[in-house]
């Protein structure tokens, strides 16, 4: 056989320079592929913000007719979530991603983050300043939570726990997962069904004034709608009786104990905590402490994330790590009460006494609304 120079070649062994080089282009290879990998993981966890809040009003027009759990309701402040919140609801979103963008860098090569069920859930109630103490626990490095409500265990409980869980923020095993939905306190179905996904779920209740609680729960309906009737006619069944209408929702929410005693069917005391919402604006650190306790957590969010506004009549958030302008809730929060008659709001008030001392000495605590 001859020889040829080029089938002799085919047999050269390659110089070790040349298995370096190989060998730090497949490591360089290995880490971009790497990379994009998590890139898209990441990604794509993104768009279920915005799609299952589109989802979810999809069909809140299928749901806002439900009764509420005390029997007909003539609900018509039922427009929260369509009319009121949906300007908040885009503040919401943006903030989730925001708090996506602030932990992406240690998630990004942390492969143990997932989606879990919520370990505590925020149940109420509206108008209480449930929204303000969602945003004051995502200051919380222990803490991720789904911006926009979810209404899961109220209007979408048809659509599995799968669905439910979609729709949590991705967290490491030493996150807490939560969520928040002020009309869980009031729906008749919702207790079991909490219990039903587990019965060690955190709950947590923001109560405030009951008469100023309803006022405030007018005022954003007239906000939206300012034709609908006074907060006279709609409050009473026979004015001159001084006879209150409980089947309007805003009457019926704040009768605290009623609702309790459904809660409590399912739920040991030691797992609800309530939280006032007049000390949420007063005294915000303090009932941050009493949250943070409850939930297991360092006491991390503190006095130096609050600022006061006085415009807004409530505190606004800061990071103290970085020297920026404080962050105040959306431009429907604050709203100014309308004049109420003082002879309506006294007679609401005596009409919520015993409901208020019943609730205080089932929870222990005195609110002070008397």
């Amino acid at each position: 056989m001859e020889y040829s120079p080029f089938l002799h070649s085919l047999h050269v062994v390659p110089s070790s320079h040349v298995r370096n080089k190989l060998f730090v282009f497949c490591i360089m290879l290995s880490l971009w592929v790497y990379m994009i990998y998590c890139c898209v993981g990441y990604c794509s966890t993104v768009p279920n913000l915005t799609y299952s809040s589109a989802r979810r009003h999809e069909n809140d027009a299928a749901t806002d007719n439900r009764d509420s759990s005390l029997g007909a309701s003539r609900d018509l402040l039922n427009n929260e979530n369509e009319l009121d919140s949906r300007g908040d609801e885009w503040d919401e979103v943006r903030s989730e991603a925001k708090a996506v963008d602030d932990s992406a860098m240690s998630g990004f090569l942390n492969e143990t983050e997932s989606k879990k069920l919520p370990q505590a859930i925020i149940i109420g109630v509206k108008k209480g300043g449930t929204r303000a103490l969602l945003e004051f626990l995502r200051l919380h490095p222990d803490i991720r939570a789904v911006g926009a409500e979810p209404h899961f265990f109220d209007r979408n409980y048809d659509k599995g726990l799968e669905w439910y869980r979609e729709l949590m923020p991705k967290s490491s095993e030493d996150q807490l997962t939560m969520e928040k939905t002020p009309s869980y306190f009031v729906t008749r179905e919702v207790p079991s069904r909490i219990y039903s996904m587990s019965k060690d779920t955190k709950l947590i209740v923001v109560v405030r004034n009951p008469v100023t609680r309803a006022i405030s729960d007018y005022t954003q309906t007239r906000s939206k709608k300012p034709d609908i009737p006074s907060f006279e006619t709609l409050t009473f069944k026979n004015i001159s009786a001084g006879l209150i209408d409980t089947t309007w929702s805003a009457v019926q929410i704040g009768m605290y104990a009623r609702h309790l005693e459904r809660w409590l069917q399912f739920f040991p005391m030691e797992q609800l905590l309530f939280v006032s919402g007049e000390r949420l604006i007063t005294d915000p650190a303090g009932e941050m402490a009493r949250v943070q306790d409850f939930l297991g957590l360092r006491r991390v969010v503190t006095e130096k994330y609050f600022h006061f506004n006085p415009t807004k009549g409530f505190p606004c958030l800061k990071r103290p790590e970085v020297n920026a302008k404080p962050h105040c809730l959306g431009k429907t929060k604050g709203r100014t009460h309308p004049n109420i008659d003082p002879q309506v709001v006294r007679t609401l008030r005596d009409f919520y006494k015993p409901f208020n001392r019943k609730f205080y000495k089932m929870t222990g605590h005195d609110f002070g609304w008397d």
